[in-house]
């Protein structure tokens, strides 16, 4: 599947990013996620249908403020996230949002990991 943008309200969700107009490696470091290949591992895992993720952004910067999950398996998916401190308010409603996206988008029966 390619991914999808989705709007939460207050808040952005797009594809994580690293190319010459956005770059989020800062702020996923800023998060604790030091992988250099993370943002290549999503976007494959897009393209396999094994994980889906975005990018939880502040719609005037663009700025990533969290990561939110959905993992399928069969009927059902799992939702996590994780959000830069502070921030919990931005990972709360693009949880919501996902979920919503997960049961309604993709027929799935979402839990919370």
């Amino acid at each position: 599947m390619e991914p999808i943008e989705i709007n939460a309200g207050s808040w952005y969700l797009r594809a994580l990013r690293a190319d010459d107009r956005v770059d989020d490696r800062p702020a996923l470091a800023d998060g604790g996620v030091t992988d250099p290949t993370h943002i290549a591992t999503r976007s494959a895992q897009w393209a396999s249908d094994e994980h889906y993720s975005w990018a939880v952004c502040e719609p005037t910067t663009g700025e990533l403020l969290a990561e939110v999950g959905l993992t399928p398996d069969g009927d059902s998916a799992t939702l996590t996230g994780w959000a830069r401190p502070g921030h919990d308010d931005a990972l709360d409603a693009a949880s919501q949002s996902v979920e919503r996206f997960g049961t309604a988008g993709l027929g799935l029966t979402v839990s919370r990991g």
